[in-house]
């Protein structure tokens, strides 16, 4: 699995990230383990898994962390993780 994520402020990409799980864990763990890359990656705090960003993810393999997601303060208008390739 590989997954991409952006850090966005103004509707422009400040910085991203690729991160590649080969590992034979669920697809769960693998997108929590990405989540733990990024944030140690970009110096943040996880963020909280609202019940829209959960429906959106589960549908369209992406998803938006807007700063409500945060209870830090945070540099960005939201983070955004996509799925590029999953294992088969």
């Amino acid at each position: 699995m590989r997954i991409w994520a952006k850090e966005w402020q103004n509707s422009h990409l400040l910085r991203d990230l690729t991160i590649e799980d080969t590992s034979d864990e669920t697809r769960t763990h693998k997108v929590f383990h990405a989540i733990d890359e990024i944030c140690e990656k970009f110096d943040l705090q996880h963020p909280i898994w609202l019940d829209s960003t959960i429906r959106d993810f589960q549908r369209h393999a992406r998803c938006r962390f807007g700063r409500d997601a945060f209870t830090e303060e945070v540099p960005f208008d939201y983070l955004e993780i996509q799925v590029l390739e999953e294992d088969h």
